[in-house]
């Protein structure tokens, strides 16, 4: 499926139109659980604390819906570096809403398929079909913590894998492509002019296997990018 592009001025304002969106989808979701795998970075930090605000948090049906993780790294939660943590801080100790954290430290992703499998009722064959996956982009093209020239790129059964990232000495718990894959909406979370090359490229037709993130294609569901105008190379408000 084609990806859809969505620029907006800022970080602010893409945070805001994804709030908008969040809050449609959950409200319309004919049965919970509504699943919402979140994503690390400051781009994601910015909606969730918007999501946790008096403007959004009264909106979101937080019994309806039920927070997964994208991808984690092997810290305690307490570390400044989990992505739990900054997720803690900005939405989920703020909001009475039930989460899953990844306990990556613990090397045990299997109990967390285990996990997904049991929470999400949906199914695509073996894999679990979250609502909406947040996803963002780091500099060497990696989504999730899918990183170049690691194993879990060529993963093609399993939803959740321990996949070694050897250029940054570390190990970290992630989704697999064949997970994001299938989920209902999967949305890229891009802001900045940093990266406004690897967006030109990637939306600019280049190779599938030039980058990570080039591999996130949904087999039925959404694809946006959700850009600001840094990113999307823009001088001025759309």
């Amino acid at each position: 499926m084609e990806a859809r592009v969505e620029v907006h001025a800022d970080e602010a304002a893409v945070a805001a139109a994804v709030a908008e969106r969040l809050v449609a989808l959950a409200g319309a979701a004919l049965r919970p659980p509504f699943t919402l795998a979140l994503a690390g970075g400051s781009t994601p930090r910015r909606l969730y604390e918007l999501l946790a605000s008096d403007a959004f948090a009264s909106r979101m049906p937080w019994d309806r819906v039920e927070i997964f993780f994208g991808d984690e790294r092997a810290v305690p939660p307490d570390h400044p570096d989990s992505n739990w943590g900054m997720a803690s801080r900005a939405l989920l100790d703020r909001v009475p809403v039930r989460a899953h954290r990844m306990p990556a430290e613990e090397g045990d992703a299997e109990a967390y398929a285990r996990l997904l499998a049991a929470r999400v009722p949906a199914r695509r064959g073996d894999v679990p079909v979250l609502d909406v996956v947040l996803l963002g982009l780091g500099e060497d093209g990696h989504t999730a913590s899918l990183f170049p020239d690691t194993a879990a790129l060529d993963e093609t059964r399993r939803s959740v894998v321990m996949n070694d990232v050897p250029q940054l000495a570390t190990r970290r718990m992630t989704l697999t492509f064949p997970a994001i894959n299938v989920a209902r909406h999967v949305w890229l979370l891009v802001t900045g002019a940093r990266k406004r090359r690897l967006v030109a490229g990637c939306l600019g037709g280049a190779e599938a296997g030039a980058w990570p993130v080039l591999r996130v294609r949904p087999e039925d569901g959404e694809l946006v990018w959700w850009l600001d105008d840094a990113a999307a190379g823009r001088g001025g408000r759309r």
